[in-house]
């Protein structure tokens, strides 16, 4: 399937960490997401019914990463995943989890995680 929708950059503030400090404090997380979606019906019809609604996903993402608590990004972008393909019109998702205040002893602009999931 080659259409898609993809929303990058929502705001997360969570409490995702190995360290006790980061399961404390929390730090902020962005998540990008792109699904594969067939946008033929929606392209033609202009009805919002026809495709997915791209306001839902973010929320149904905030949610899920706002209130769960993991240590590793690598859940957080599989729960990302399996959220986004409980509506069966999405055929697969990339789903990338930056932490860009990671506790990284060294000087670093962003770390992320990004996973890939089918339907299947």
């Amino acid at each position: 399937m080659a259409d898609s929708i993809a929303i990058t950059g929502i705001e997360v503030f969570a409490y995702h960490g190995v360290l006790p400090e980061e399961k404390k404090a929390g730090q902020r997380f962005l998540v990008d997401v792109e699904l594969s979606v067939d946008l033929s019906s929606a392209g033609a019809s202009d009805v919002l019914a026809e495709t997915v609604d791209y306001g839902l996903v973010a929320q149904r993402i905030h949610d899920v990463v706002a209130s769960e608590r993991w240590d590793l990004i690598e859940r957080v972008a599989t729960r990302v995943a399996e959220t986004v393909l409980e509506d069966v019109r999405v055929g697969s998702v990339v789903a990338t989890v930056h932490k860009p205040a990671a506790p990284i002893a060294v000087g670093f602009s962003d770390v992320s995680v990004t996973v890939r999931r089918d339907r299947s």
